[in-house]
Formats: structure tokens, sequence, C-alpha cells
């Protein structure tokens, strides 16, 4: 069998909604769960020392330019070096409807050429100057994203060539082509994979048109993408009073300001509209679906519902449920299906929100002749974490690994510009980043217990198969009435 390769889940990639689901009540005639015992032994050795991670990290200086763009700025001179990026706040989820891909196409064409430069000559300067520029936006994200690296002594320059590329792309007619033809090409060989099927129905099960529900535009959205379009998406939502630039390392604020100003200060503000979304609920009822592979060796299948949102109370709860029981290499899941039942390579859950509610998913992919047994399996652990508490060694283990994770994190200067631009969209407290080591610390088993039940209810679990149908269907029927998968309307 082929290694599952698991579709990641971007941090500000998923907001959904589930439209309305007519699915038949769950089956009550559910196969006995297999027991499960481990061989693995923890040894509870993680080199974490509490008096550590009590930490006080350094406070950003901040500053706004006169026109709008709001600066954040952490200065770290231990290297000669910088990192930063630009948070412009309007992604996919800001594409009309009939333009699904257009933030992304817009994006990924930035540092194609402009009035005074070509793509060739932005990639020759970019490489003189030892610096790196890299764009992004998905179908479903709130925000577009610009990065960049580069020596400190080289700033002025850089935030020259910048300035050119995010505030003038020309985006070239002929790039534009190139750019539809690799994203076609290797979007046809996404779609042979199990996976990737698996995770674009599940998106669409869970929140039907919503822009949301999109982790790739729709083929004939981007082939019918203008550079005309790009230009407009632009013109209305890269402007400064809509974008925040978080920067670290090697520079001061008074310096950074000067360079701002001789760069970017013609950069003209501009009205930007609020963004109205439909309201999300979680699906009313269990739901079984199946997309039919013919002669596939294999099952991918994922199980899960709609979340929290970034702010919601409940996320450090949910941070530790998740991580306990698919989101690290101890988890329940993994020493199931993996080390006890050897049905998988991997197996893992993950859960993601932002402004609206992300999802909570386990996913894998098994053996076809497996695949009874292991959703049987899935299904009984996320009704376990749903009803039985947490042992306390599970609980001590799971907080020192999400606590040395995140002490490890803020050597990279990527981890603390992440840090801030969540803290900044999201509208966190100041001191949230101080304080995550304590608030993973209070959470107690019976929070973990209360939040399994509430969002893994099994009432409302969503099941997507991807696999052989004459093997696979018998056995999903035993949860519900299956479904086959409902096609996206074409772009008009």
């Amino acid at each position: 069998m082929k290694k599952h390769a698991f579709a990641a889940i971007a941090l500000w990639a998923v907001w959904f909604v589930s439209t309305a689901v007519h699915a038949q009540p769950v089956s009550t005639e559910q196969p006995a769960p297999a027991e499960s015992i481990s061989n693995v032994e923890l040894k509870g050795k993680a080199p974490v020392n509490p008096q550590t991670l009590r930490v006080k990290l350094p406070k950003p200086q901040e500053t706004t330019l006169s026109n709008g763009l709001r600066v954040a700025l952490i200065e770290d001179h231990k290297l000669p070096t910088f990192a930063l990026q630009f948070v412009v706040l309007s992604g996919g989820l800001a594409d009309p409807e009939s333009k699904r891909g257009l933030a992304m196409t817009t994006a990924a064409l930035l540092r194609e050429g402009t009035r005074k430069r070509t793509s060739r000559q932005i990639a020759e300067q970019l490489a003189t100057l030892g610096a790196t520029f890299s764009a992004g936006a998905s179908p479903s994200s709130g925000e577009s994203s610009i990065s960049v690296t580069g020596l400190s002594e080289n700033a002025d320059a850089i935030l020259e060539l910048v300035a050119d590329v995010l505030l003038d792309p020309s985006f070239p007619a002929d790039e534009l082509a190139k750019y539809k033809a690799r994203f076609l090409s290797q979007l046809e060989y996404r779609r042979s994979t199990p996976g990737f099927l698996a995770q674009e129905e599940f998106m669409r099960v869970l929140y039907g048109e919503h822009p949301a529900s999109y982790i790739v535009p729709p083929e004939s959205a981007l082939a019918a993408l203008t550079r005309e379009d790009l230009a407009s998406f632009h013109s209305k939502y890269y402007v400064p009073n809509n974008t925040l630039l978080i920067i670290y390392g090697d520079l001061t604020l008074e310096e950074l300001v000067k360079q701002l100003e001789r760069s970017f200060g013609h950069w003209r503000k501009a009205d930007v509209a609020s963004l109205e979304l439909p309201k999300l609920a979680p699906p009313e009822e269990a739901r079984v679906v199946l997309v039919d592979r013919p002669g596939s060796v294999q099952t991918s299948l994922w199980v899960g519902t709609l979340g929290i949102e970034r702010r919601s109370p409940d996320y450090f709860a949910v941070l530790l449920m998740n991580h306990i029981l698919g989101g690290g290499p101890a988890s329940r899941l993994l020493l199931n299906l993996r080390e006890d039942k050897g049905y998988t390579y991997g197996i893992s859950s993950a859960f993601s929100g932002s402004k609206f509610p992300g999802v909570m998913v386990a996913s894998t992919a098994v053996r076809t002749e497996v695949t009874g047994p292991a959703l049987a399996e899935m299904l009984a652990e996320l009704e376990r974490i749903a009803t039985e508490p947490v042992s306390a060694e599970e609980l001590k283990h799971a907080k020192r690994a999400l606590i040395g994770r995140f002490a490890l994190s803020l050597e990279s200067p990527q981890a603390q510009i992440a840090n801030v631009a969540t803290r900044k969209v999201y509208d966190l407290p100041e001191d949230y980043w101080d304080t995550y080591p304590q608030k993973v610390d209070a959470v107690t088993a019976e929070d973990i217990l209360r939040v399994a039940r509430k969002y893994y209810a099994r009432e409302r679990l969503q099941i997507v198969a991807v696999g052989d149908g004459s093997s696979v269907r018998s056995v999903l029927e035993k949860y519900g009435k299956v479904e086959s998968p409902t096609s996206r309307p074409s772009a008009p």
C-alpha cells in the first residue's frame, strides 16, 4: 500500500459552512470495536524544565505610516539578517463567486513582472541581494501573505525592490498562461490521488458552496481569469490600510521607518468594503459519502465535523484533546491503528479555526480489505475521548509536548512573525503568547471531555471515504445511508 500523504489544513485556509444536509439517521447496529492494547512504552522524559517556560517575549515596536500601513518590528541583532511578512487582510474569501482562485493567482503572479522589471530581472536582483520572496493565498483564506528575507545591510535595496513588486505588478499575460498550465497540470495529478479527493469531498460535505469549502479553484474559473481580473483584485485589496507589515531582525524602528517611507510612502490608501459571508452552523445529522474509485487498493477515510473559531474559549482544551487523539507521535489513533492493528502507515487528527469555525477531522488511508475494522477503530477512539476522561499520564505528556514545541518555536523568526500576525488578525490580548504555556497547563481532563463531547458528537460526524465502491459500500452502510458526491456547478 502506498504511504498516505496527509493534506495539511492551512492556519487560516479553512472557515466553512454546512448547507442543508439531509442524511439518513445513523444505523444503531455498529460493529463492536476491537480492544486497543499498545506495546509502546512512554518514558515521560521530555526535556522540558517548567521554570524555563515562563517566558516574557519581546514586545514588537509598533507604528503606523501616514498612508495607514501598520508596522510591527521585533528587534534582534544576533544575526545581520531580517525577515518580514506583509499580511493583506483579503484572500480567497474575497473572490467573486465566478472567479474562485483570483486571490491565489494574484499573489502567485506578483513577482512575474512590473512596469520596471521583468520576471527574470526580479529573480536576478533578489539573488544578487541575497534575498528571498514568496507570496501566497488560497481559495479559502482570509488573507494574502508576502514573505521576504534578506541581509540587514541590504534592507534599503530589498525594500525598494519589494515595493516595486508589491505595488506595481504588471501581471503579464504570457506568465499568467504559464501559471494556469502548470497549476492545471498539477491539479490533474492531485485528483488522481485518493487523499486529495477525500479532502476535497470532505470540505464540500461540510460547507457546501460556501467559499471556504474550496481547497482548489474550479478549473473553469481559473481558466477564465484574465490579467485585468488580477489587476482589479490587486487595486481593490492591496492597499496600505488593508495591510499589516511584521518584521523580525537586525533593524531599528527609526531607520526602518525612513526606509519604508522612501519605498512605500507613495502607496495610496483606499476604502475596502467589509466582507459578508453566510453564517455557519454545524451539521445537524451524520452523513456518509462514498467517492467510488474502482479498483483502488486503498481507502482514504476522513471523519469529522465543524469545530471552533480561533478566538473560541475552547481553543486550548481542543488543542490538548486533538494532541492526545491524533496530533502527536504517541496519539491514541496512531498507537491503535498503526502500532496495534497495522492497518495504516499513518493516521492523524487535526483542527483549524479562524474568524469562522474550522474543521475537526481524523484522517487516514488503509488497505481496502481493512476498511471496515479501521473505520470502526477510528469511531471507537472518537467515542472514547468523548465519553472517558483522559488519564493523568496522557494529559501530562500532551502538555509537556505542546509547551516544549512552543518553546522551541520561539527560536524561529518566522514563528515569531506568525505569532504577531495571529494576535493582530484575531485581536488577541497583548500578553497572549507570554501566557501560552500557562493556558496549556491549565487545561483539565474535564475540559477535554467537555469539548470532545461537544465537537465530536457521533450524531453529527461526517464520514467521507474514497475507495473501491464494490468492496467498501456494504461496510459504510453500517453507519448510515451511503451517498454519492455532489458535483459543483461550473463557474459562470
